[in-house]
């Protein structure tokens, strides 16, 4: 009989966040902010994108900022350990179909956060599904891709993120915007 070499298994380990994908939260309105940081302390990673908005009372101005995408948090978290996100306070479901979340697109997601990052002025606006695609060619948002939709002095050019059906609006110089 001969002495068979019996296969060793190897187990890999996978990164802390290899399951982690973006997902949108539904959050109750006017609580963004908060869930957002109770999750931050939970250890989740969250992006909430705001806009300054102006409020005129009597004979004063203020200014706030917003979340862009009233009613929703994006968080980074993995599917089958989503109990901790669930029971935040605030926090109503995870944006999917029926029981099954749905996570973003990397692209979506990642393009919100560079415009954020960049300090872009971002303005919510009506989700977009026709209209020519362009492309940021030159800049702190090369790459970028999004719907044009103006053209005037500055190019307007649409982000959207299509499991919301929102899109936010980014005014950028024409001259760096190209057909996609």
């Amino acid at each position: 009989m001969q002495n068979e070499s019996i296969p060793i298994t190897e187990t890999i380990s996978l990164p802390a966040d290899y399951e982690k994908r973006w997902f949108a939260l539904s959050v109750n309105v006017r609580h963004e902010k908060q869930v957002s940081q109770i999750l931050i302390n939970k250890g989740f990673e969250t992006f909430l994108p705001l806009y300054p908005r102006r409020h005129q009372y009597d004979r004063r101005v203020r200014e706030f900022d917003v979340p862009v995408f009233p009613g929703y948090v994006f968080c980074r978290v993995d599917p089958k350990v989503r109990l901790p996100v669930l029971t935040t306070p605030g926090v109503r479901r995870i944006v999917g179909a029926g029981r099954v979340p749905i996570p973003l697109e990397d692209h979506e997601i990642g393009s919100l956060q560079r415009a954020a990052e960049a300090g872009v002025l971002m303005l919510p606006h009506p989700f977009w599904r026709t209209g020519q695609t362009g492309r940021v060619i030159a800049g702190p948002l090369a790459g970028i891709e999004g719907i044009v939709v103006g053209t005037k002095h500055s190019m307007r050019l649409l982000i959207s993120v299509s499991l919301l059906q929102r899109s936010v609006l980014l005014e950028i110089d024409s001259d760096c915007v190209a057909a996609a």
